[in-house]
């Protein structure tokens, strides 16, 4: 990859990807992965939108990755853990490793664009606590996707 720079007017001409979660059908954005035109691997920085009504993800923590988000345009709905708030072009959320679970919802009839920034560990290990679900992520393995009530944890991580 010999890209270091992207253009103001690269950017805006750059479609982006389409993506929606895999385990949520609402969660739509248009994704466009700066980092990723640059070759950087140890994070991502990706400009999202997301449509009126949709959501950015499903609602999730990393207990691993640190992971950001910079409202550029518009209002949302943020929940992170049990609160809701309202955020606005110009707020900062700030997602810390093993910290609360989150996600944006655009609530408006407007365009939502924010700048996402997120670590790209070699392994994860994140949460969806409303599908009960946790994912296992390793480098060059396939993710594993579990029921949290089906977890066994033997002796608890206790020594032996």
């Amino acid at each position: 990859m010999d890209k270091y720079l992207v253009t103001k007017e690269e950017i805006e001409q750059f479609e982006g990807i389409s993506k929606t979660h895999f385990l949520n059908d609402n969660a739509k954005r248009i994704n466009k992965s700066l980092g990723d035109l640059t070759g950087l691997t140890g994070f991502g920085f990706h400009i999202i939108e997301i449509q009126p009504g949709h959501e950015s993800t499903e609602f999730h923590r990393h207990y691993h990755e640190d992971e950001c988000v910079y409202i550029l345009e518009g209002v949302a709905e943020a929940q992170i853990g049990k609160e809701i708030f309202s955020v606005k072009a110009g707020d900062f959320l700030g997602y810390r490793a093993g910290g609360e679970a989150h996600a944006l919802r655009n609530s408006t009839d407007s365009l939502l664009k924010c700048i996402v920034v997120g670590q790209r560990l070699e392994h994860d290990v994140g949460d969806y606590p409303k599908l009960k679900k946790r994912i296992y992520r390793q480098k060059n393995m396939p993710w594993n996707l579990v029921d949290i009530d089906a977890i066994s944890e033997p002796n608890a991580g206790k020594k032996t």
